[in-house]
């Protein structure tokens, strides 16, 4: 493994792996699913609908998923995360809110209008980037103060427009609705149209008056006939040129 030296000690460049790796063994595999099928006979379930089993021995824990959150809450890389998919607001991440908050009204009761709040903010942040450039040209080092400046005004342009996401997740499927339902009506009405149409052809069958032709002869018949004619022709041919010649 690459190693790095820091004050005469050798330190892992990379970390080791967890711990509980030493736990999936092939013997403690087998356990488990053994376990496992155990369970699922029990409650006459599919081995592969079970999702972890209870009551397992402390030796096998590892090999166990771990239960769902009682407080639908949890930390993954060190971030907390929870099942309520909800906008955190600017006071909870520390930051200063600008304008007014985005519940819809304001201390007066009148509704907010979070697009007009987005151009204050917009014309906030040119003014404060003209600013910075002065600072900048005059006196460097009060540039942080303006920079922390323009932070917050970005971060609250952001959590204005992420305010938006729910109006704009209703719009979408809206929108996805309505073309799926143009579509459908498109469809029933192409297949109405080719209806008519074919009521129309047979409508036009229907009133064509099929005539009523007597019966012919068979064939064999129809065959004897024109060979007595051609034979009749035939003799009188030759008479005609005995009669000539004769």
């Amino acid at each position: 493994m690459p190693v790095s030296r820091e004050e005469g000690k050798l330190t892992p460049l990379y970390p080791d792996p967890p711990y509980f790796w030493k736990a999936h063994t092939p013997e403690n595999i087998e356990r488990y699913n053994a376990l496992k099928q155990a369970y699922a006979d029990d409650k006459g379930l599919d081995v592969a609908d079970v999702a972890r089993v209870p009551e397992v021995p402390e030796d096998l824990c590892y090999l166990n998923p771990p239960a769902e959150p009682a407080d639908g809450k949890w930390r993954l890389f060190g971030q907390q995360l929870s099942l309520e998919d909800e906008l955190q607001s600017l006071e909870a991440a520390g930051i200063e809110r600008l304008g007014t908050a985005g519940d819809g009204a304001d201390a007066d009761g009148r509704h907010v209008d979070r697009a007009l709040e987005l151009k204050r903010l917009a014309k906030s942040l040119l003014l404060n980037y003209l600013e910075l450039t002065r600072v900048m040209g005059n006196n460097p080092s009060q540039g942080e103060a303006k920079v922390l400046d323009i932070k917050t005004i970005l971060l609250n342009m952001h959590h204005r427009i992420n305010e938006y996401r729910p109006h704009q997740a209703r719009e979408q499927l809206i929108q996805l609705m309505q073309e799926s339902l143009d579509s459908k009506r498109a469809e029933t009405a192409t297949i109405r149209n080719a209806v008519d149409k074919a009521n129309r052809v047979l409508t036009g069958l229907a009133s064509i008056e099929i005539p009523e032709f007597e019966k012919k002869e068979t064939v064999s018949e129809s065959a004897k006939t024109q060979r007595d004619l051609l034979e009749k022709r035939l003799s009188e041919l030759w008479d005609q040129i005995d009669e000539r010649f004769s």
